[in-house]
């Protein structure tokens, strides 16, 4: 079966989601019914996270219903999400010691 979809989100409370193919700067992305399109900002590359909402630096980002990291400055909609604008909470040693001063202690589950 053949799909034209261009990009995925898994749950209505993610914050990015996945280009399913590289997507060029300026790709509108109807993100809901009734609401203006996103316009991506830049090239994504397949497989890629692009940001769904403006999100600001520190805030937790969600894919997945999950948090998966944490912007490490502010993210425009329709930017590329990567590892150049998100440090990832997971299996990290230095959160587990309490390190780099995470207070949400929710963060280190899962």
């Amino acid at each position: 079966m053949e799909s034209n979809r261009q990009w995925i989100r898994q749950k209505p409370v993610d914050d990015v989601a996945t280009a399913l193919k590289r997507l060029q700067q300026g790709t509108e992305i109807q993100v809901e019914n009734g609401k203006p399109p996103l316009v991506l900002v830049q090239d994504i590359p397949f497989g890629h996270k692009f940001a769904l909402r403006d999100l600001p630096a520190r805030a937790q980002v969600h894919k997945y219903g999950q948090v998966i990291g944490r912007a490490t400055q502010a993210i425009r909609a329709g930017e590329h999400v990567h590892v150049h604008n998100l440090e990832s909470l997971r299996g990290r040693g230095d959160l587990q010691r309490g390190e780099t001063g995470v207070q949400d202690s929710s963060l280190l589950q899962g």
